[in-house]
């Protein structure tokens, strides 16, 4: 028997050191993929900076060029300065308080812009003691003129404090570090600098070289404490900046090191129980065994599978490796289900920073606009540009509840257009005319694409009101929200000038809000309000409800749901 059961110890040795080394690489990869994710934050803002820089390029010209260039920077965290380079190197205008125009500086020589020059989009580089006082990079953008006609530069001095990767991840090991180099390996900022100063070898010095000539960014060093670590690094932004992770290495009493005692031990231990429970176990012991075994097996197929099968313990050896092979069975799906639900849970953490990124965008998108809406002297283009902020703002509000709801694919209709109305409400506040609104809404939890025009919709009635009945009197508002069975209601009710001010509401506005009507399969129309002002109504079918309705809304009498209300004032 013993020499029978030799291949599987030889087999669960070789299966041993097949499994360490395939543990050792898969960390290492864990490490290289962990290396990309921290330093997303640091990518972002580096992404954002180049977006930023080229949409600025067109505007950076002019006597005020330099104003509002500082009023940018002060509007917006982390950027110490911005540059409008002419195509010589000289700069044109800058936001420090005291400009660096004029007096000779130029970035002819500097080799970021010696790149932008030859043809590159976006260089970076380390900043210079004359650019920034503290650590800091310089982002720069090629400016061309019609024709690939190369015609200067904007540049952005980004501290290197806001770029520090965030090594809160809980799926690094513990211990962890994380650092930014250039591409020479020079290290430029670090959660904890000794992890990546090394007591031998040329260090970090180059890593970049060797890793492309060895095919990769993973290697191992002592760093300065005498600590084993693990390197891996991964571009930042293109050829230029880089992040590293490093992390302790396994020691020796790791679990991958001691698998292959346990895998040759088990075998050997099993084949002695064999041979005993040969002898001394008799056939109805095994069938009592075996009952006991089905049951939990019956337990374990009706999803219960925190039930083990501890009373195996006293069992022969062959009934203790069969309810093992149980326990490790129920395991395995245990563990399969806090995989999956780890993985569910990774992709709302995603999905949030989609929204986060696309609520971003839009809040871009939006100052853009106001920097071009301040820059008009055209009242009525001025007035479009404002229309079109205030919808592209009520679409960033809709990604911004989704990423700050506990459920990312849905939103409470309520909620929503109660933080709507406050803050269209609150962007015309600043006109010295008092305005009150009151909300009085169901609750009823959408999905987003139903929301949008829903929003959109609610953006031109309010917008309507500001401009043809509160406009310079001020006056009160009033949004209803009515889930009526298959058909909902919202109205925007104000106590303007009434009918006789009507002719003034039939333009774009009124045209938008009959198209957003029959995207929700409704009608729009105006009334006229009993007291005096206009009612804008939308009667449209009501959006199959992903969830329950609010349980505030639910009263004790009620034998149904009865919709709650909800009131906010404003000014």
């Amino acid at each position: 028997m013993a020499i029978a059961l030799m291949p599987i110890l030889l087999l669960g040795a070789f299966q041993a050191q097949v499994e360490f080394r395939r543990q050792a690489e898969d960390r290492r990869g864990d490490l290289q993929f962990a290396a990309e994710r921290t330093a997303e934050a640091a990518k972002s803002r580096l992404d954002s900076a180049s977006v930023l820089l080229s949409a600025l390029a067109p505007e950076a010209s002019g006597p005020d060029c330099g104003p509002r260039l500082a009023a940018l920077v002060q509007r917006l965290d982390g950027y110490d300065a911005l540059y409008r380079i002419g195509m010589g190197g000289q700069p044109v205008c800058d936001s420090r308080p005291t400009p660096i125009v004029g007096e000779g500086v130029s970035f002819a020589d500097g080799p970021w812009f010696q790149r932008l020059r030859q043809g590159e989009e976006v260089t970076l580089a380390r900043a210079s003691s004359d650019l920034s006082s503290t650590p800091a990079l310089v982002v720069g953008v090629r400016w061309d003129r019609p024709r690939g006609v190369f015609a200067g530069a904007m540049a952005a001095v980004l501290p290197l404090s806001v770029l520090q990767p965030d090594i809160a991840d809980p799926s690094l090991p513990d211990d962890a570090q994380a650092a930014l180099t250039d591409a020479e390996g020079r290290v430029l900022v670090s959660t904890d600098i000794r992890a990546f100063t090394f007591n031998e070898g040329p260090g970090l010095l180059g890593w970049v070289e060797r890793a492309r000539e060895d095919q990769s960014s993973v290697f191992e060093a002592d760093d300065a404490t005498g600590k084993h670590r693990d390197y891996a690094g991964a571009a930042l932004a293109g050829r230029d900046v880089y992040v590293v992770i490093s992390a302790p290495s396994p020691g020796l009493l790791s679990w991958a090191r001691l698998n292959p005692i346990g895998v040759l031990i088990l075998p050997l231990a099993a084949w002695v129980t064999a041979f005993g429970a040969v002898m001394l176990v008799s056939e109805r012991i095994v069938v009592r065994w075996l009952d006991y075994l089905e049951r939990i097996a019956a337990l374990y197929a009706r999803g219960r599978y925190s039930v083990r099968p501890v009373q195996a313990a006293q069992a022969p050896a062959e009934i203790r490796r069969l309810a093992q092979t149980l326990d490790e069975l129920a395991e395995a799906i245990a563990t399969r289900d806090r995989s999956l639900h780890e993985s569910l849970s990774e992709k709302d953490a995603l999905m949030r920073e989609i929204h986060h990124r696309v609520k971003n965008n839009l809040q871009i998108i939006s100052s853009l606009l106001s920097m071009q809406q301040r820059a008009l002297k055209d009242e009525p283009a001025k007035a479009a540009l404002g229309d079109t902020r205030q919808r592209i703002s009520a679409l960033a509000l809709i990604y911004r509840t989704l990423y700050q709801s506990d459920d990312i694919r849905h939103a409470d209709a309520r909620e929503f257009m109660t933080e709507l109305v406050g803050q269209l409400v609150a962007s015309e506040s600043g006109r010295g005319h008092t305005v009150t609104s009151s909300i009085d809404a169901d609750s009823l939890v959408v999905d987003p694409d139903k929301l949008a025009p829903l929003a959109l919709w609610l953006v031109e009635a309010i917008t309507n009101a500001q401009k043809h009945a509160f406009a310079g009197r001020g006056g009160a508002l009033q949004v209803r929200f009515r889930v009526l069975g298959d058909t909902s209601t919202l109205e925007v009710q104000d106590d303007g000038p009434g009918s006789s001010n009507e002719a003034g509401r039939s333009g774009v506005g009124r045209t938008l809000m009959g198209a957003f009507a029959k995207q929700l399969r409704g009608e729009a129309e105006l009334l006229p309000a009993p007291g005096g002002g206009t009612i804008a109504r939308m009667v449209f079918a009501t959006p199959e409800a992903v969830g329950p309705t609010n349980p505030d809304d639910l009263k004790p009498s009620d034998a149904t749901v009865t919709p709650g209300t909800l009131s906010r004032t404003s000014r």
